[in-house]
């Protein structure tokens, strides 16, 4: 009878401890969600490029880069509107809208207007992506954050 229960309580720690073992498996930091960032021209402060419109990947040799100042200035490098790439500047605002986020809006340099669109910037990663959706709309960007824009494109802007 002793024998019974002694094997009744080491069975009973043993399935406690493969209960602890799927456990600590299940809660791996693997399934944690990467670090988000608040959206605001601090954060915003770099060079991105676009590189999704869509879900699809931009048509070879066409490219939107965007130089944002984290004093709410920019600088546009793209040629996705144009035969010849074009060299763009203006401002920007971020505004925080509680029902739907962070809106970034922009306004070119000599009284050229207001950009086309408001968008709501979402996932603005610690790793150096960020979603753009045109607010009211159903169009998509994805922009991640790069080094440099490369030679030839500038020089094709001089």
């Amino acid at each position: 009878m002793k024998y019974m229960i002694k094997m009744k309580n080491g069975i009973v720690k043993v399935l406690m401890l493969l209960m602890v073992a799927l456990m600590t498996v299940s809660c791996s930091d693997d399934e944690a969600p990467e670090p988000t960032l608040e959206v605001t021209p601090i954060n915003l402060h770099g060079l991105w490029k676009l590189q999704e419109l869509n879900g699809a990947e931009l048509p070879e040799g066409i490219y939107v880069y965007i130089d944002f100042n984290r004093k709410g200035t920019f600088a546009l490098y793209q040629n996705n509107d144009s035969m010849e790439p074009r060299h763009i500047t203006g401002s920007f605002s971020v505004e925080k809208d509680p029902r739907i986020g962070s809106i970034l809006r922009g306004e070119y340099d000599f009284q050229n207007g207001k950009w086309n669109n408001e968008y709501v910037v979402t996932d603005l990663l610690e790793s150096g992506s960020m979603i753009w959706t045109v607010k009211g709309g159903n169009e998509v960007s994805k922009y991640v954050r790069v080094e440099e824009i490369p030679s030839d494109i500038l020089d094709g802007i001089r």
